[in-house]
């Protein structure tokens, strides 16, 4: 399992519950919403193309991509979860710098792209803080479609004095210091097979830069945005999973992300094939659960929970996926007034939120809708069976456990929370809702 500093985010989160009550939070003051989010992507062909590129070409069209033109030459590449060393050839694309806009504490990359058998991809940062040094190059992930060709992985120990990689998200050790990040710029490497006409088509890639400060509690939103309205997402429990495939995070247990990922999917009405799930054991319900986790699964944090690779996965097929933070169950409301369910990121006790029955470090579910009385109706994919996936959470009590950085366990220590992250999944021509920080969608 993937280690967690007290300040940053819950990164692919272990996504596992215990049944016990627990403890109930000490009071704190409620705080005003003084967080500061921007996202930003490059997805257009003039984007693309005003890139700095070795080897790659950029394809416009209804929708433009990146992908190899002449390769800028081969490389091996040694696979640290199979020992196996292969020669690739590759090409790079390097965006242009992204200014923040504010000193960001976090930052998280999300791609969006197509990586036949005999490709793969790897996405970096580089960025400079605020005292005008620069960052190294961070590895934020080594993705393939499927995990013939590699094992689809984050990359462990990568630090320098100011930040440290935490599986998939970028993160400032000391905010206290006062050196932040100030601008920041991603690398694309695209790999093939030599010789290969396959390669792979990258349609979007983006980051979500924050600082949210530390808080315990949040002043609830307004609402009254999409109150009354319910979307009908596809219900699936990852509990009905419990011992298969324990070689893809231990099983069903833990697979809260990749079954939420495949409930939104499904919702646009994407799915794997037939052929996609033939690996899977025929007498196993709900099939595309076990492909999801298999499909985000990332081979060095040993977990399904990585963020973008859960994104990835969907927009593999051809939606858009990112992964950024929202202000509020306000903007949560303007998704679904738009007919967009999002996935969000939480750790709770049970006491803390009414009708769980379990407590967790980090946990995924799907907003599907409002009552009429403005309480939050999600798929909780931790439920019995699939009719039981739905619920409805207290509206007061899923803004606190959404949306704040800090916890008591229920040993009284303090934990660290999401601070709002959301997948946004949508197929790639409907509109997004405009919200704070999202600066170009």
């Amino acid at each position: 399992m993937a280690r967690f500093p007290a300040l940053a985010s819950l990164a692919a989160v272990a996504c596992l519950v215990a049944l016990a009550p627990g403890l109930p939070a000490a009071a704190h003051p409620g705080v005003t919403h003084d967080e500061q989010i921007s996202f930003h992507r490059w997805q257009t062909f003039p984007q693309w193309y005003a890139g700095e590129a070795h080897g790659t070409l950029a394809v416009p069209g209804p929708r433009p991509f990146l992908t190899i033109g002449r390769p800028a030459g081969t490389t091996d590449f040694t696979d640290p979860h199979t020992g196996v060393t292969r020669t690739w050839e590759y090409a790079t694309w390097t965006s242009r710098t992204q200014r923040v806009g504010f000193g960001a504490s976090e930052l998280v990359a999300s791609w969006n792209a197509d990586a036949p058998e005999g490709t793969w991809l790897q996405v970096e940062m580089q960025g400079t803080y605020t005292n005008g040094e620069a960052t190294p190059w961070y590895v934020m992930g080594r993705w393939a479609k499927g995990d013939q060709d590699i094992k689809r992985s984050s990359v462990d120990g990568q630090g320098d004095p100011y930040s440290t990689i935490w599986t998939d998200t970028f993160s400032i050790d000391d905010v206290t210091r006062g050196v932040l990040l100030q601008d920041y710029r991603l690398r694309l490497t695209l790999y093939r097979a030599p010789g290969s006409h396959a390669a792979p088509r990258v349609y979007q890639a983006g980051a979500m830069t924050s600082n949210v400060p530390d808080r315990f509690t949040v002043t609830p939103s307004a609402g009254h945005i999409a109150w009354g309205k319910e979307l009908p997402v596809p219900r699936y429990s990852q509990n009905i999973h419990v011992g298969q495939y324990p070689e893809y995070d231990g099983g069903g247990e833990a697979w809260c992300s990749p079954t939420s990922t495949e409930m939104v999917t499904e919702f646009w009405g994407r799915k794997p094939t037939p052929a996609d799930l033939a690996w899977v054991d025929p007498s196993y319900a709900d099939p595309q659960v076990d492909h999801a986790a298999r499909n985000t699964y990332d081979y060095t944090y040993e977990g399904a929970g990585n963020w973008p690779f859960n994104t990835a996965y969907a927009a593999s097929y051809g939606l858009t996926g990112i992964v950024t933070r929202l202000h509020s169950l306000d903007e949560a409301e303007r998704f679904i007034a738009a007919g967009i369910p999002v996935v969000t990121s939480q750790s709770f006790l049970a006491s803390e939120l009414s009708g769980a029955n379990y407590s967790t470090s980090g946990h995924l579910f799907v907003i599907v809708g409002f009552t009429a009385t403005g309480d939050v109706v999600v798929n909780d994919p931790a439920s019995s069976s699939d009719d039981a996936v739905r619920n409805v959470y207290k509206r007061a009590e899923f803004e606190q456990v959404w949306l704040r950085t800090k916890r008591h366990r229920a040993d009284g220590s303090v934990g660290s929370g999401s601070g709002g992250v959301a997948y946004i999944i949508a197929p790639t021509w409907k509109p997004l809702p405009r919200v704070a920080g999202s600066d170009n969608w």
